[in-house]
This record gives structure tokens, C-alpha cells and sequence, in this order.
């Protein structure tokens, strides 16, 4: 058995087949995981657990026979789904994790993150979350019509896609350093995340000694899932069937 880490799969509508993909395997490989965690940006765009559409129902309930089987679910919560909140965690049976998270996985304590937060070198978008993750600012957002909350998501994500064709990958990534202080201040030598959609297995040093980034891979054109055993970690794309 093995515990699974997923992020980014960007639920949508447009994207029928990737939650298609993701229901299945929530039916099936997840169903003989230790657990299973999602570390962020599992839909598209959330704005609000009392907005949840049929699809995004369908995911809930998805989630919740998961949990209901006996498989423990952990969610944290990224970029695009900060807004989901208690609500959502009773329906899928899936406990919140505060980002950063430490655990510890056989024996050995590992930091994770959604990894948004270590973009410190994208400035504009360091503003712009510091702004919508305020209390207030999202007590206000939550006290809006859907309809108004749904056409702010659209133009978000419009704007956040043409922001992201002027910039270089260099820039929308992780601060290396950065990264090396926060598995410096958690005490750990294995730090798991995603937000960056790169995925790859990164040797590194921290303090001088060695040390491994693992990136998660997104869901735009197949799945992505890291499995972790007391044998080591395993990152591996899902498939779309043809």
C-alpha cells in the first residue's frame, strides 16, 4: 500500500474527461491507498462552498465514498480553491491541512505546501494573493451573488492567463532559495509540492546536506500521482484511456 499525493487538476466543465479520470481513480487505485492527499487547485475556480455546481457535486460525492470506504483524505487548499472552507470538508469527509504541513511518512517527516507562496519572485502575483487572501476581502467576496462571484472567477482567470504569456517560466517559479528556507525552518529533507506544474524529482542540498524537492505533475492532459512507500517515491502519470 501506498500513500498518494495529487494537485492541480483544475476540475472545469470545459474538462469533462479529467474529472472523469479523476472519479475513476478515486474508484480505483485510491481505494487501496494508506490515504490520500491533494495539495491544492483541485477545481479550476472556487467561489464559495454554497456555489458548488453538479459537477463540482459530483466530485464531492466522489471524494466522500473515498472516505467513506475507510481511506483517510487530506486537502489543502491552493492558488484557485482558497476559498473552500468547513463545508466542504464535511461533505467529502476530507480534513483541511494548514499550508505549510509537515507529516511524517515511514518514519520520516516531510514538508508540504501547495507551493504558490514561494513564488516570491512574481511579484504582481504576490500582490494580488496577499490582497484576496485577507479575512476581509473574503468575507466580502462570499457576501456577493454567485452570479457576481462566478463572472469575477471568469475575468481572474482571463487576466491571470494573459499575465502568464508575458512572463517567464523563471519568474512564475518557485525561489530556490526560498525553498531551501522553508525546508531549513520545518527541520526536513523532503519537501513535496505542487502550483508549478513541473513535475520532476529534484536533488538538492539544505544546510549541506542532501536533500529532494518532488514537484507534482498537473491534470491538463493526463493524470499525475506521486505514490510514497517505505520502499521510496514513485512519480508517475495516469494515462487518458483513447
Amino acid at each position: 500500500m501506498s500513500t498518494l499525493f495529487i494537485s492541480d487538476l483544475h476540475l472545469h466543465t470545459t474538462r469533462p474527461e479529467i474529472t472523469r479520470l479523476f472519479l475513476d481513480f478515486l474508484q480505483g487505485e485510491a481505494r487501496e491507498a494508506e490515504a490520500l492527499y491533494i495539495l491544492g487547485d483541485l477545481f479550476e475556480a472556487w467561489i464559495g462552498d454554497d456555489a458548488a455546481s453538479e459537477h463540482d457535486q459530483a466530485v464531492i460525492a466522489g471524494m466522500k465514498a473515498l472516505t467513506d470506504s475507510g481511506v483517510p483524505g487530506y486537502f489543502m487548499r491552493g492558488n484557485r480553491d482558497f476559498l473552500i472552507g468547513e463545508r466542504f470538508a464535511r461533505e467529502t469527509g476530507f480534513s483541511i491541512l494548514p499550508d505549510p504541513t509537515t507529516v511524517t511518512l515511514y518514519g520520516e517527516p516531510v514538508l508540504l505546501m501547495h507551493g504558490d507562496s514561494l513564488c516570491i519572485d512574481d511579484h504582481d502575483y504576490m500582490a494580488f494573493q496577499q490582497v484576496v487572501r485577507s479575512e476581509a476581502w473574503q468575507q466580502d467576496f462570499l457576501s456577493k451573488p454567485i452570479e457576481d462571484r462566478i463572472a469575477f472567477a471568469r475575468k481572474a482567470r482571463e487576466e491571470s492567463a494573459a499575465r502568464g504569456k508575458e512572463k517567464s517560466m523563471e519568474i512564475m517559479d518557485v525561489n530556490k532559495q526560498e525553498v531551501k528556507k522553508s525546508m531549513a525552518a520545518a527541520g526536513v529533507r523532503r519537501f513535496i509540492h505542487g502550483h508549478t506544474h513541473r513535475p520532476a524529482i529534484h536533488d538538492i542540498e539544505v544546510n549541506g546536506e542532501p536533500a529532494q524537492r518532488i514537484v507534482l505533475g498537473d491534470w491538463y492532459e493526463q493524470g499525475s500521482v506521486l505514490r510514497v512507500n517505505a520502499g521510496g517515491y514513485d512519480l508517475r502519470s495516469i494515462p487518458l484511456e483513447a
